[in-house]
């Protein structure tokens, strides 16, 4: 059974929802001193990357109609595979700059009628 495109989307909007509040009237010295916050920002971070690498192997015309999926994708992994190295004021400058517009365009194209494809 084929997974209907629209279900990477959600988990996206979803993940890009979570770190929104995770961070919501927090400091960066707050961020930078707890571990768990960290992690859980960083877990949702990695969630988008996957579910974006997903849908470019599944919908890939849908996909480059994100044009941050190739760099959501490549932050996605060096989490995960540089995790020794993460510079954390990268992943809240990310948080702060660059995620309302990635989650706006995932909205957008959650709100097209039809099945995404």
């Amino acid at each position: 059974m084929k997974r209907d495109p629209r279900m990477y989307l959600w988990e996206a909007r979803d993940a890009a929802d979570h770190i929104r509040s995770f961070l919501l009237n927090r400091a960066f010295d707050e961020y930078l001193n707890d571990v768990m916050l960290r992690s859980a920002v960083e877990q949702q971070f990695e969630i988008i990357g996957e579910a974006l690498n997903q849908l470019s192997k599944t919908a890939p015309t849908l996909a480059a109609r994100l044009p941050d999926t190739p760099r959501a994708i490549s932050f996605r992994n060096r989490l995960i595979h540089g995790y020794m190295d993460t510079d954390h004021r990268v992943v809240w400058s990310i948080a702060h700059d660059d995620l309302s517009r990635l989650r706006d365009s995932v909205q957008a194209l959650l709100q097209e009628p039809g099945e995404a494809s």
